[in-house]
């Protein structure tokens, strides 16, 4: 029987590499910068502050569902399961502020000056016992010493909304009996659309109700942007949704969604790209939305596809030279955002 299973492993991964094959590039877009944003859940919320930290001027705006501070694990997985999961001990986020600061001038990540018209969202629930409530609060307070500590931040905008009562996961507009767990595919009923609060905290307030989506979502292969030929432990396939009005050729605003762990597409299938309810409020706001996905290792060990916010991709995980951050910079570049300077 041990040659059937074999049979059986033989033929998935020849049907991955055909959909691989089959997925092409990203398209072109009348994409406009002042309109990039980013947004992620756990360790999508980690890899969201770590690109808008790194790119300020690309990613000013960013949504942070359930995550904690940018810097909290320093590169290390006992540090990111205790403090920055859990809690104990605290983060230091006076220190995480001052280390922020000593990376921008050194030029290990963007300059914070570009932050000076930023927004951030941050969403966490009351019931989350994965990200501990007060890991969440940190990230907020990260933002606002960072803000209040120089005076040319005092436009960056930040909004923490942390009395909701949910669990470890992405509310959505319907309710149902799992806002209060944390199951796969993490997307609670919970009767908050917390995409749409996403899309008006980062956009302004939408011109009408969002509908059913009517653009298209594809595949694309993301080994095509891998940065000098680089492993950025990324799977063989992403997916973007595209509103009709960017299809039509319109301008289009960018969201960049960053699933959490165990919610990459192996796990959950099309889950999170289909019904965590960005796509519908993407057509309202003329928006694309990226879906980049990561994949599961033991070697470098990531068993449950998280972003990397750790460091198992290299020491500079979360600098301007993370293989991950570089792969992204590739990606926006191909829908037609300029190069920054």
């Amino acid at each position: 029987m041990r040659w059937i299973g074999m049979l059986g492993t033989a033929l998935l991964a020849v049907a991955a590499q055909a959909r691989a094959a089959d997925a092409g590039p990203l398209p072109r877009l009348k994409l406009e910068p002042s309109r990039v944003a980013v947004a992620g859940l756990s360790s999508g919320a980690y890899m969201a502050t770590q690109v808008q930290l790194a790119y300020p001027e690309r990613f000013p705006a960013a949504a942070l569902v359930a995550g904690g501070p940018y810097g909290c694990a320093d590169g290390k997985l006992d540090v990111a399961l205790s403090t920055c999961m859990k809690g104990t001990p605290a983060p230091d986020v006076a220190a995480l502020v001052a280390k922020a600061r000593q990376r921008a001038k050194a030029g290990e990540t963007g300059s914070l000056a570009a932050l000076a018209k930023g927004k951030v969202y941050l969403l966490h629930g009351k019931s989350d016992a994965v990200v501990a409530p007060p890991v969440a609060e940190a990230a907020a307070h990260f933002y606002e010493q960072l803000r209040d500590g120089d005076p040319a931040l005092k436009g960056l905008k930040v909004y923490d909304d942390g009395a909701r009562d949910f669990a470890h996961n992405l509310p959505l507009a319907a309710s149902g009996d799992d806002c209060g767990k944390s199951v796969s595919p993490y997307l609670g009923h919970c009767g908050f659309d917390a995409a749409g609060e996403i899309f008006a905290q980062l956009y302004g307030k939408p011109a009408h109700a969002a509908g059913e989506a009517k653009g298209e979502l594809r595949r694309f292969d993301q080994n095509a942007y891998k940065p000098d030929g680089a492993d950025a432990f990324l799977a063989d396939e992403g997916y973007v949704y595209l509103p009709p009005s960017c299809l039509a050729g319109k301008p289009c605003g960018l969201l960049v969604a960053f699933h959490g762990c165990k919610q990459n597409a192996t796990a959950v299938g099309e889950a999170f790209v289909k019904d965590a309810g960005f796509n519908r409020w993407a057509d309202v706001y003329g928006v694309a939305v990226l879906y980049p996905q990561t994949r599961a290792s033991m070697a470098p060990l990531n068993p449950q596809a998280c972003w990397d916010w750790w460091g198992y991709s290299g020491t500079n995980y979360d600098t301007r030279q993370g293989v991950q951050l570089r792969w992204l910079v590739r990606a926006v570049e191909a829908f037609g955002l300029p190069p920054s300077h």
